[in-house]
């Protein structure tokens, strides 16, 4: 069942989403070559308690993290750990925040220092891709506008999209309906109505779509060993347009 959220919930949402967006810009300043991930996670862990606010991921069906760390052909779901960042390295950062009772998801995709130009171009086309669905968020348009979106300008430029993970609703449940694939056909899937929020996130790799699932049990990597970016935003639908709700 989809649940559209009122102006006030709406309003809670933006609360949280703005949470979600300050500690994942002050997250990026911090990445750097010999940063260890778990530097990262602690960081985050410390300004989540000076804000007041919950954690969305940690817990999560035995997530043991309050952020994903990601680094190169890990797409999704990178557990921190001591593992230091290299030169040349990608890394995501995602983010979930829970603040009176209502959740917030966002994502990046940041340099370790300098990167070649394929990893410029990678991280820019998978955050375009993300702004292109954004602005398929509208009433009277459907899930698959948004999911097309994503992917025609990421195949366009010759990546692919992951298919075995997607972007959802999200509110007073991290989860919730719909499903937003990062692939789909434009005018078909559910409609989108007023008060809908859903977390659009694109997940575009270097090489081919598959992905396998390491042995921790959470990270997600790239098949090929191709690199992976991902970008995420928190979206209100309406009737005045995208509502984006992570975004400061």
């Amino acid at each position: 069942m989809i649940v559209c959220k009122s102006p006030a919930e709406i309003e809670k949402m933006r609360r949280s989403g703005h949470a979600t967006r300050q500690i994942l810009e002050e997250a990026k300043r911090l990445v750097r070559p010999g940063v260890s991930t778990l530097d990262l996670e602690r960081y985050v862990e410390r300004r989540l308690r000076e804000m007041g606010a919950q954690p969305a991921f940690k817990g999560y069906r035995g997530y043991p993290c309050c952020m994903c760390t990601s680094v190169n052909d890990e797409i999704v779901h990178g557990i921190p750990s001591h593992r230091r960042l290299k030169e040349g390295d990608i890394i995501s950062l995602d983010l979930g925040v829970v603040i009176d009772g209502y959740y917030s998801d966002a994502a990046m995709t940041v340099p370790v220092g300098e990167i070649s130009d394929s990893l410029k171009r990678l991280l820019r086309v998978t955050e375009e891709s993300v702004e292109l669905a954004v602005q398929q968020a509208r009433v009277g348009k459907r899930v698959g506008d948004i999911s097309a979106a994503i992917q025609q300008h990421a195949e366009k430029n010759g990546f692919a999209v992951v298919r075995d993970l997607c972007g959802h609703g999200i509110g007073r449940q991290l989860h919730e309906e719909p499903q937003v694939p990062n692939f789909g056909r434009a005018g078909y899937g559910p409609a989108l109505k007023e008060g809908m929020v859903v977390a659009i996130e694109a997940m575009v790799n270097a090489g081919g779509y598959a992905m396998k699932v390491a042995d921790d049990h959470w990270t997600a990597l790239t098949t090929d060993g191709s690199c992976s970016a991902h970008f995420e935003q928190v979206v209100a639908i309406t009737r005045n347009g995208p509502d984006r709700l992570t975004q400061l």
